[in-house]
């Protein structure tokens, strides 16, 4: 069984304790990955301190760093595609699809390394300031804490780690437990590319044991966090008055007015909703749609969702994989089991083979429900009608959580309404609640999380704004 190290310093470090990572479609094992503890976290925090503070790495060469990253993804993305099939279960053609959009993220990053902008501030225009000039400069955070989950491990990795160097900051990087192999990969692009030893250090191990040992260590001045609202609220709670970007998931919902194309739309929320066998953050969960084109919608939906093959994700024909996990997989069924066990309605799939979920549409949902009040992260979504668009808002609003909401029409005054009184931290207008492009801003609200991805606005997350005065 071939082993992976930690990499801390620059260096490959193996410890003896190790955690065995599964293909998610077979079972078979991928290899070991080392499991670092206390003692690898602190060496680490160590390496990114003191890369910080004594090697310089100026602006231009911090894009030059990031551009090849970007080469050596493309140059390698047939290998990273297959271990993404693999290590995640996701199909081919969608990890093909990750591997791109993590060299746009590095290519993203990499322009902001020569935007780190200040401006001038006119001092002039206050009393007795007549002398004085003034202005601002970004300067890095310090060492940066890169927490990313399992769904996209290489493209979620880039959106942390990528702005994090761009602005000239050290990284400790934890990958999630069950996907640490692209994390490997990843930083053997970036010291290729010639980042400086300690300015990425990779541990991996227990997220309950590495976050306490993470948050800990007083030197790490800044976490940036995917998963779960239950651990960003730990994360958040443990870091005291250091800074935090909490990305926390959701359970996006889509309206469908009577006004707009119902076929394009049920195609479109089909796809948002199975994509990644549903485990995406903003997968598409709950669909409104006006009851005088429901019965439509629904027939559309269904018809999309029965010609989407299930299978081994190496298949190019391959449009669901397996989820993360059987235990994912049997949780996701019993919450469609316990949904029609109080009246739900199956229109198709709903159906479990190990890790495999069969794509389910759900209908005669009620909102205490789990499909509805909670994120599956599984490949199923929910359908229910509206009669005035001031009821879909607000069915859409009852949600705890707020990152992106989709509204499907033709009609302005309804957009304006959507626009302004859905309360989430992007509203998609005739495209669904799942439309992320790397270069948006990209984050949420209420238990959604705090906070802006997309390279430009992390830069911003990521740095200082420092006041220089001349007397």
């Amino acid at each position: 069984m071939r082993e992976y190290g930690l990499f801390i310093n620059g260096e490959w470090l193996l410890t003896a304790e190790k955690h065995v990572v599964a293909n998610k479609a077979t079972g078979q094992s991928l290899g070991a990955i080392s499991v670092a503890g206390k003692r690898e976290v602190t060496a680490a925090v160590d390496a990114a301190v003191h890369a910080y503070q004594t090697v310089q790495v100026e602006p231009y060469r911090r894009y030059e760093i990031l551009m090849k990253a970007s080469r050596l993804l493309i140059r390698d993305q047939q290998k990273l595609a297959q271990l993404l099939c693999a290590e995640v279960g996701k199909p081919m053609k969608e990890a093909l699809a990750e591997v791109s959009r993590a060299e746009q993220t590095l290519l993203l990053s990499a322009e902001e390394a020569k935007r780190m902008t200040g401006e001038m501030v006119p001092l002039q225009g206050s009393s007795g300031c007549g002398s004085r000039w003034a202005f601002t400069l970004r300067v890095p955070v310090g060492v940066v804490c890169a927490i990313t989950p399992f769904n996209f491990p290489l493209n979620l990795a880039c959106h942390k780690i990528g702005p994090a160097l761009a602005a000239g900051n050290a990284v400790i990087y934890k990958p999630a437990t069950a996907t640490p192999l692209s994390a490997v990969m990843l930083c053997e692009i970036l010291a290729e590319a010639g980042l400086p030893a300690g300015y990425l250090n990779l541990v991996t191990g227990s997220g309950s044991q590495l976050g306490r040992f993470l948050t800990e260590d007083q030197r790490i001045n800044f976490y940036s966090f995917t998963g779960s609202p239950a651990v960003g609220k730990s994360l958040a709670k443990n870091t005291g008055m250091r800074r935090v970007a909490l990305e926390l998931g959701s359970n996006s919902a889509n309206i469908v007015h009577h006004d707009t194309d119902i076929k394009a739309a049920a195609e479109m929320c089909v796809r948002y909703a199975f994509a990644n066998a549903g485990q995406v953050c903003i997968s598409c969960q709950r669909v409104y749609v006006h009851q005088s084109v429901y019965q439509d919608f629904c027939d559309q939906a269904v018809a999309f969702a029965q010609q989407l093959k299930v299978g081994d994700p190496l298949d190019a024909a391959t449009d669901i994989g397996p989820m993360i996990s059987e235990q994912e997989a049997a949780r996701a069924e019993a919450w469609v089991e316990e949904a029609v066990a109080h009246g739900a309605k199956v229109l198709t799939g709903g159906k479990r083979h190990k890790a495999w979920l069969e794509p389910t549409i759900l209908t005669d949902v009620q909102p205490e429900m789990k499909v509805i009040r909670q994120e599956a992260f599984a490949p199923l979504f929910s359908i229910v009608p509206y009669q005035e668009i001031s009821e879909a808002i607000a069915l859409v609003n009852d949600s705890t959580y707020g990152l992106q909401a989709g509204v499907f029409t033709n009609s302005v005054n309804v957009v304006k309404s959507c626009a302004m009184k859905i309360a989430v931290g992007g509203v998609m207008i005739n495209d669904g609640a799942t439309f992320r492009t790397d270069n948006m801003p990209y984050g949420g609200i209420k238990e959604s999380g705090l906070g802006k991805e997309g390279p430009q606005y992390t830069v911003k997350e990521m740095t200082e704004e420092k006041l220089i005065v001349f007397a």
